[in-house]
C-alpha cells in the first residue's frame, strides 16, 4: 500500500495538467494543501534522448513530495528505459502512466487514452514498465472511463492494471471522446473501486470541500484528484480539508488576497529561470492569468488585459488600477466561494 493511502489517510492529488501543473503552479498548490503531486506528462521519447526541454518536465521541489512523474507513450520497453532514467535523475515517489490523454497528438502516436481501445497492448506496456522498475519505486497509471460511450471499459481496465502491477489507479470519469464535457460518471468510479483491491482515485468535477466529502462517503474511492478547479482556484484543498475537518465553509478570499497569489505567482515564475526574459515568462502565465480571471468579478474585462501582458510591473499596474475601481465600487459582480 502506498504510504498516502495508509491510517485512515484520504489524499487529495492535483491532476497532472499539461501546460498548467509545472513546478511553480505545483509549488503553489503544495502549499495550499494539495497532498500528492504529479507532473505533467512527459514523452518517453525525449527523455530517452535527453531532450533538455523534456526533461524539466521531471524537476520538482523536495518539499512537494509525495510527488510522481508521468510518462506517455506506447513502447513498454522504451518508457521502462525512460522510467529508470528518472529515476536515477530525481528518485521520484512513484511513476505514473498515461493511459487517459484525449489530446489528439498524443493519441496519434498511440499514447494516452488511445491505449483503452487495445488492452493487450495496454498490459504490455504497463507490465514492462512494471517489470522495468522493479522495487525501485512503485509504477501507478491513470485512465478515462473508455474510448467513447460505444467502449466503455473502465473496469476491465483497471483488473488488468492491478495484474500488471499497478499500486493505484486514477479515474477521470469521462471517456476520451467526451473530452471534458457532460458530468463525471461517478457510479462508473465507484464500480472501479470495487473491482480492484488498490486504491482508485477518482478524477471529475471535484470543486468545493463538499464534493470531496461527498465522494469519499458514497463511493470506494480512496482519493480525489482536483485539476480544472485548481487551475482557476488553488485555494480549493485548504478549503476542501477546512470543510472536511469543520463540515463549513471557511471564509471567502478577499480581492485583494487573490490578486496577491497572481502577483506571486508571476514573481516565482521568473525567479525560476526557466524563461530566457520576462516577457516569455509572462507570456507563458497568460493561460493561467486567464483562469484566475474566472474567479474575480469582472473577469472577461481582466481577460483582454491578461492576453497582452508581457511584464510583472504591466500586471502590477492592471491589478492597482483593477483594485481602485473595486473599492469604488466599480466592480459589483458577486465572487463565488470557490469557482
Amino acid at each position: 500500500m502506498l504510504p498516502w493511502f495508509t491510517n485512515g489517510q484520504f489524499p487529495l492529488y492535483l491532476a497532472p495538467m499539461a501546460g498548467v501543473t509545472d513546478l511553480v503552479f505545483r509549488r503553489i498548490c503544495k502549499e495550499l494543501g494539495a497532498d500528492v503531486m504529479v507532473t505533467e506528462f512527459v514523452s518517453a521519447e525525449g527523455i530517452i534522448q535527453a531532450d533538455d526541454r523534456t526533461r524539466v518536465y521531471t524537476e520538482f521541489d523536495e518539499e512537494q513530495r509525495p510527488v510522481g512523474v508521468q510518462l506517455f507513450g506506447s513502447d513498454g520497453a522504451r518508457m521502462a528505459e525512460a522510467a529508470r532514467k528518472i529515476i536515477d535523475w530525481k528518485q521520484p515517489d512513484f511513476i505514473d502512466i498515461n493511459f487517459g490523454c484525449p489530446v489528439k497528438k498524443v493519441v496519434s502516436r498511440n499514447g494516452g487514452s488511445s491505449l483503452l481501445k487495445d488492452c493487450p497492448m495496454l498490459a504490455d506496456v504497463a507490465s514492462k514498465i512494471a517489470k522495468g522498475v522493479g522495487d525501485q519505486v512503485p509504477v501507478t497509471a491513470k485512465i478515462r472511463t473508455g474510448w467513447d460511450q460505444e467502449l466503455i471499459n473502465a473496469p476491465e481496465v483497471c483488473k488488468i492494471l492491478e495484474d500488471c502491477g499497478m499500486q493505484a489507479i486514477a479515474i477521470h470519469g469521462r471517456t476520451r471522446a467526451q473530452g471534458y464535457t457532460g458530468e463525471a460518471d461517478w457510479e462508473l468510479i465507484d464500480e472501479c473501486s470495487r473491482t480492484v483491491s488498490v486504491p482508485v482515485v477518482g478524477n471529475g468535477d471535484i470543486a468545493t470541500g463538499e464534493d470531496v466529502e461527498r465522494r469519499r462517503n458514497t463511493t470506494g474511492v480512496s482519493g480525489v484528484m482536483i485539476g480544472r478547479a485548481a487551475m482557476q482556484y488553488p485555494w480549493v484543498f485548504r478549503d476542501a480539508k477546512h470543510y472536511i475537518e469543520t463540515g463549513e465553509h471557511p471564509e471567502p478570499l478577499s480581492i485583494e488576497e487573490r490578486w496577491a497569489l497572481i502577483h506571486r505567482h508571476a514573481k516565482m515564475l521568473l525567479a525560476w529561470g526557466k524563461f530566457p526574459t520576462e516577457r516569455h515568462a509572462m507570456q507563458s502565465l497568460r493561460s493561467r492569468l486567464m483562469a484566475y480571471s474566472k474567479g474575480l468579478p469582472q473577469g472577461k474585462h481582466l481577460r483582454n488585459q491578461f492576453a497582452t501582458v508581457s511584464s510583472i510591473d504591466e500586471l502590477d499596474g492592471i491589478a492597482e488600477t483593477y483594485l481602485a475601481n473595486y473599492r469604488a465600487g466599480s466592480c459589483t459582480t458577486s465572487i463565488p466561494l470557490s469557482i
